[in-house]
């Protein structure tokens, strides 16, 4: 669509002259000969670009420019000026102008200002949409990631949160399923109204019921008044059951019948109580696992399972970590006014290469004990936590140029076991599996290598 253009100038032969040629390379003209038929049309007509001379009859330049900012903030705003009147010029621009032109001046000139103004524009709007963009990631708080496992989830948060579908978090343990659980409900349309979390690995089981559905005065021995439960507190809200693979089987009867029909009855009381709620839940269990074993209903599972979500472990997105460790440092350098503080290379090295058990918690965790150690302004390996300075010290004495290359071969293959069974928690059958080997030559690798020496008695191993 061609750029609206309004030339201001009492001048009929300049005015003309400007007319023709950035009508000649596409551009829609409007002209005024005077301030006050400029400022009628300003107040009728948007436009892009504004281009008005300086000295006019009724009102100057000035008063057109005053105007346009007041009623078109967004139209750039280009002065036509003698020599004489630069300061003039000058003032204008302070008060809002974007660029003048000195007469006499070319087509070129003209063309070159008026080019700049619609390169502004651009990225005018280019800026805009960033901060759009931007804005939607301030709603994913804390959740950072630039691998395609992590964009896809974003994706699937903005696609799942404007409806009401229940949606299933799965993921191991410190990944973020609460973080995600935050940003649906923040980019929902009940983000004004409450979210009420719900950790059933917390509760007892003798008091889940009535802490999910309330109960009525005189309900049970203590019930000394009537208390409106979680589920009935996040009316209009969000309510997000966190590890719900931990809810007793005799409640999940209740849970499946707030699913189909959106009431729930206190201890105590016969009434039924309607709901307006989004349920959002999140596991780091298997739930199919879990309904073999008579453990979990297979009705509920289907009914929450409409919408899975699953995040990935850390290890399987190793081009996040440099995101997060940014990320962390600055949060903690700010927390404990270390403002200056930076990783050193061996340290950024060791971070990169753990495996990561603990997921996303552990990295938060190691780089703010690592702020709070450092002595000086740098974080060395000594300041992270001990297993990852055991994986850093194994790597640095496995690449040493020193040792002939059978015997790094051999630290590669000590360090490899030792992390896989850091992974399984010194469960060998699965730490076998990790690494692709059997169960037999992994115990003779372990005694080769003293490897349950190395970890030391407190480890403890379990034996399979």
């Amino acid at each position: 669509m061609a750029k609206q253009i309004l030339i201001v100038e009492d001048d009929p032969i300049m005015r003309l002259g400007m007319e023709h040629f950035l009508r000649s390379r596409g551009y829609e003209i409007m002209t005024c000969t005077d301030g006050k038929e400029a400022i009628e049309l300003i107040d009728k007509m948007s436009f892009d670009i504004i281009i008005s001379d300086l000295k006019m009859p009724y009102y100057d330049g000035f008063e057109v420019l005053k105007r346009a900012k007041s009623v078109q903030p967004h139209a750039y705003f280009i002065i036509i000026t003698a020599y004489a009147d630069i300061k003039d010029a000058v003032e204008a621009i302070r008060q809002g102008a974007f660029d003048y032109i000195a007469k006499p001046f070319s087509n070129e000139e003209l063309l070159i200002a008026i080019e700049k103004c619609l390169h502004f524009q651009k990225l005018e709007n280019e800026i805009s949409q960033l901060k759009e963009t931007l804005k939607e990631k301030v709603v994913f708080e804390n959740i950072i990631g630039v691998s395609p496992q992590m964009q896809q989830v974003f994706k699937q948060i903005s696609s799942v949160a404007v409806t009401d579908a229940p949606v299933l978090i799965q993921g191991q343990s410190g990944t973020g399923k609460e973080l995600v659980a935050n940003a649906i409900h923040n980019l929902s349309k009940r983000a004004d109204k409450i979210l009420v979390k719900i950790n059933c690995a917390a509760i007892p089981e003798n008091l889940f019921e009535s802490e999910l559905f309330g109960y009525e005065r005189g309900a049970f021995t203590g019930a000394t008044k009537t208390k409106i439960g979680k589920i009935e507190y996040a009316h209009e809200g969000t309510i997000f059951f966190d590890e719900i693979g931990d809810i007793p089987l005799f409640l999940q009867p209740k849970l499946l019948r707030l699913l189909e029909d959106h009431s729930i009855t206190r201890l105590g009381d016969n009434r039924e109580i309607k709901v307006d709620i989004r349920m959002i839940y999140a596991t780091s269990k298997n739930l199919k696992d879990l309904v073999s074993k008579g453990l979990f209903r297979e009705d509920l599972f289907y009914r929450i399972n409409i919408v899975p979500i699953t995040l990935p472990p850390l290890k399987e997105r190793t081009e996040d970590i440099p995101y997060l460790v940014d990320y962390f440092l600055r949060q903690f350098c700010k927390k404990f006014n270390k403002p200056n503080l930076k990783i050193s290379p061996h340290a950024f090295d060791v971070l990169m290469s753990y495996s990561y058990p603990g997921n996303v918690r552990e990295l938060k965790h190691a780089i703010e004990r690592a702020v709070i150690l450092a002595q000086s302004d740098t974080i060395n390996v000594q300041d992270l936590p001990q297993e990852m300075r055991i994986t850093g010290n194994i790597e640095a004495s496995c690449m040493s140029e020193h040792i002939p290359l059978e015997q790094s071969i051999k630290c590669f293959e000590k360090q490899k076991i030792i992390i896989a069974l850091r992974e399984t928690g010194g469960k060998k059958i699965e730490a076998a599996k990790l690494l692709g080997i059997s169960r037999k030559v992994l115990w003779s690798k372990i005694k080769e290598y003293g490897i349950d020496e190395f970890f030391s008695l407190s480890q403890q191993l379990e034996e399979d």
